[in-house]
């Protein structure tokens, strides 16, 4: 009898003991690529908010601050910049995706989180969304206050970015940005005020929402991206210049001149309402067209501008491109992967209406 209990009571341990690897063994493995930003920065004093110097913790640190993520994964993190996202460039941008491109490969990757400063937040975001060839899910994520201030808001959002890394259910969704509880699309998100945490939005809504370590979605992205993209980050070495060119009552043609002479292949023209251009301005597009400058109408309307083509001005004559939806930011970074492939003017409306 003794020893039928002690064999019972032996099975029951060995079963527990598996039970609890097979746990271990189904929890998601997320890498944390930190980049700077005011999610790891500090102020001096609980009430600087809005006052302090970015980038200055370390990923070790911003992962021990947050205990709680070992519940949803087994998290490790990489220092891959330390800098306020207002300095990223290309280059940082290549370096970036091709980084994110190698670990999602590897098989015990489950998810990458990106930590990164919100003033280019939305910029990473998109170009990650362009050129990242993975169904397994990138969530670019920033806070709007320093961990040293009051009401500090990057751990919850980076717990929250984990979460969504660490989910099935966030597979093949694109890159996915979480900020305030909410999970929104790479693509379409905008900073859209400086000084609150409910900072980011996107003018066709967020794609779900995060409440206690849950997913919840509500529609999914419609454009094309990552995995259904035909750009590969694998295979860019380099981005064409783009630059920006803004428009606002009694403009000048100064700028525009200025970016085609040190070399821009692209202007986006970022325009007021549907993409509008001065009078005094459209001589010099019609001109820079002709020697070869791609012009692209945007809108800077901030809570989302929808340039129409032919709308406001002949593009079909001029031969010039609209952003869409996009706005002038956005439209510079596909300008600027697009350009990586093709120089034909049609090719490339047709590449800014389908992304």
């Amino acid at each position: 009898m003794m020893k039928q209990r002690f064999q019972h009571w032996l099975l029951a341990i060995v079963a527990a003991l598996s039970f609890s690897v097979c746990l271990a063994e189904e929890k998601a493995n997320v890498v944390i690529l930190a980049t700077g930003g005011t999610i790891a920065g500090a102020g001096a004093d609980a009430t600087n908010s809005a006052t302090y110097q970015a980038a200055k913790v370390p990923v070790d640190k911003l992962i021990a601050g947050i205990p709680q993520l070992g519940n949803v994964a087994a998290v490790r993190g990489e220092q891959v910049f330390q800098i306020a996202s207002e300095s990223f460039t290309n280059q940082h941008l290549l370096t970036l995706g091709k980084r994110i491109a190698a670990l999602v490969k590897q098989k015990d990757v489950d998810g990458v989180v990106v930590t990164h400063g919100t003033d280019t937040l939305e910029e990473t975001a998109y170009f990650l969304n362009l050129v990242i060839h993975s169904d397994k899910p990138v969530v670019v994520v920033g806070s709007m206050r320093p961990g040293t201030a009051m009401s500090a808001d990057g751990m919850l959002n980076l717990f929250n970015a984990v979460s969504v890394a660490a989910s099935k259910d966030a597979r093949g969704k694109g890159v996915l940005v979480t900020m305030n509880d909410e999970i929104n699309s790479g693509r379409d998100v905008s900073k859209m005020v400086n000084i609150k945490t409910d900072a980011f939005r996107s003018p066709w809504g967020a794609l779900g929402m995060i409440v206690e370590g849950r997913n919840y979605w509500f529609r999914l992205p419609a454009k094309r991206h990552t995995v259904h993209s035909e750009f590969d980050i694998e295979k860019i070495d380099s981005l064409p210049m783009v630059d920006i060119a803004y428009g606002y009552g009694n403009v000048a043609d100064t700028a525009y001149r200025a970016f085609a002479a040190s070399g821009a292949r692209a202007i986006v023209h970022a325009g007021t309402g549907n993409g509008s251009v001065s009078n005094t301005v459209v001589p010099v597009l019609q001109e820079l067209r002709g020697k070869g400058v791609h012009i692209i109408r945007s809108s800077h309307v901030n809570a989302g501008g929808f340039v129409l083509r032919n709308a406001e001005q002949p593009d079909d004559k001029y031969d010039w491109l609209v952003a869409h939806d996009l706005n002038p930011q956005k439209a510079r970074i596909l300008a600027s992967v697009a350009l990586t492939k093709t120089q034909d003017s049609k090719e490339l409306q047709r590449i800014f209406w389908e992304y």
